[in-house]
């Protein structure tokens, strides 16, 4: 019963069997229209890189691409773009959708996303150096809307967070030549993608 209506209020599925699953969806926070105001997201990762130059610079550059370092390609859904890494691209990976807004190389990308419904907003990856340090950082900040309010806490930012550790993890392995090891998740992330298992 509990799976039931985690795939019906989570990910919109229709249940072929007659009992009210719907009417608990708001029981887990959602208010819908004319509910409650919007939530603010600010989400920030960051990794101090052994080492930065070109290797550094290279990360950001080949996201998406055929030598993608930073990517956890290994372990979640790729990402994806129409026409490759530009400004105008459309793309994003599994269900998260989103365009290039920004790129500068060897610096910065930045994405507005466009779906699922609900998430407002953009992210992106960034170089930073500064007397010596590197360091690079993900940041994503908008807002979540109707369902969203809800499917972010829940679903979307657990989830996130392992992906985007993940993909500094692949970062810090590249610069500094050692293997990678994939991290282990926490116990909600290992939940969700069990729950999630066959749509990820």
């Amino acid at each position: 019963m509990i799976l039931l209506i985690f795939r019906q209020c989570v990910l919109l599925g229709p249940i072929p069997i007659p009992i009210p699953i719907p009417p608990l969806c708001p029981l887990l926070g959602w208010a819908g229209r004319g509910g409650r105001s919007d939530m603010r997201i600010a989400n920030v990762h960051e990794r101090a890189l052994p080492a930065g130059g070109a290797a550094a610079e290279s990360l950001i550059d080949g996201l998406a691409g055929a030598d993608d370092r930073l990517w956890p390609h290994d372990r979640w859904p790729p990402m994806r773009f129409e026409g490759g890494l530009r400004e105008g691209s459309e793309g994003g990976h599994g269900p998260v959708r989103y365009e290039v807004i920004e790129r500068r190389p060897g610096q910065l990308v930045r994405f507005r996303f466009t779906a699922p419904p609900g998430l407002v907003g953009e992210h992106g990856y960034e170089l930073e150096a500064d007397a010596g340090t590197v360091v690079l950082r993900h940041t994503l900040s908008g807002s979540a809307e109707e369902r969203m309010r809800w499917q972010w806490p829940l679903l979307f930012g657990p989830l996130h967070d392992a992906l985007i550790e993940d993909s500094l993890d692949r970062a810090v392995a590249a610069v500094s030549k050692v293997p990678y090891e994939p991290a282990r998740w926490s116990r909600r992330a290992r939940a969700l993608r069990w729950l999630l298992k066959g749509l990820m």
